[in-house]
């Protein structure tokens, strides 16, 4: 299991990423106090940000995921789980990050969901452990065949 240490230092270096990133990009595209950017179309400026940050966060979800995962079981074994996953379990992941994101009542549903769903868990903790585990074993197997 990740500490809380290593989890903590973890999450600071990707803020201390994602909030270098923007400072060196205002750096370099900053001339005469105006922000132009590598082109002179704003539009595609737009689409080059929008590109430059999905990824970046990306980079930074997998790098957490690994994380998770790594303190558990084997690099190898982690991919194989991380490549399991279903189609539907990413998106239903995703809408649900969105809710999570867009209002404070949305953040405050899913957050209280997620707390709720840990301390049914813990309540249940062998049984949840099992379940778990098989989880993750066919996710393992459904990453290996691909």
């Amino acid at each position: 299991m990740l500490g809380p240490r290593r989890l903590k230092q973890t999450a600071q270096k990707a803020a201390g990423a994602v909030k270098a990133a923007p400072n060196g990009l205002k750096a370099l595209a900053d001339n005469g106090g105006e922000l132009h950017g590598p082109s002179p179309n704003p539009a595609t400026n737009l689409v080059i940000a929008d590109i430059a940050l999905r990824t970046g966060t990306t980079l930074a979800r997998r790098a957490v995921e690994r994380a998770v995962l790594g303190a558990s079981y084997s690099p190898r074994k982690a991919k194989s789980i991380l490549r399991g996953r279903t189609m539907s379990e990413t998106l239903l992941h995703g809408a649900l990050a969105r809710v999570a994101l867009g209002s404070v009542p949305g953040a405050l549903f899913i957050g209280g969901a997620l707390v709720a769903k840990t301390l049914y868990d813990r309540s249940h903790a062998r049984q949840a452990r099992r379940q778990g585990e098989e989880v993750i074993e066919d996710m393992a197997q459904d990453g290996e065949t691909e």
